[in-house]
């Protein structure tokens, strides 16, 4: 149990580091969401302002210092309201997708180890 949060950081910031790079660099092509949904609504929104280009830096820069187990604290502060944003997206928009967000679990389980991995760290902000 002793590597266990050193596996569990290097797995999240790779799949925040896969994604955002993905995305950055535009090496998967998403079909576009169907014509006036809330998904579509949204991408619209967000797609040409550059958001989603500055979040996807974020998620770049959280993942690589959470892989990282001496920024791994750090790289949790980044990522937080990011995986926030990620839940609320999949629970208030995409409800009506239909699919199950498994990668999103896995996430959300693996970012919650890492903080209560952390957690003696992270008491120091509640003072």
């Amino acid at each position: 149990m002793k590597h266990a949060p050193t596996v569990a950081g290097i797995l999240l910031g790779l799949l925040f580091v896969m994604s955002s790079v993905s995305v950055l660099f535009g090496l998967i092509k998403m079909p576009p969401p169907p014509e006036g949904t809330p998904v579509a609504l949204f991408t619209g929104a967000f797609g040409p302002t550059g958001y989603m280009t500055f979040v996807k830096v974020l998620e770049l820069l959280g993942g690589i210092l959470v892989a990282i187990p001496r920024t791994r604290n750090f790289g949790l502060l980044i990522l937080g309201p990011i995986l926030v944003n990620i839940l609320a997206f999949h629970v208030f928009i995409a409800r009506s997708a239909g699919d199950a967000p498994w990668m999103l679990v896995i996430i959300v389980l693996l970012a919650g180890y890492l903080l209560f991995a952390g957690r003696k760290n992270f008491a120091a902000l509640a003072n």
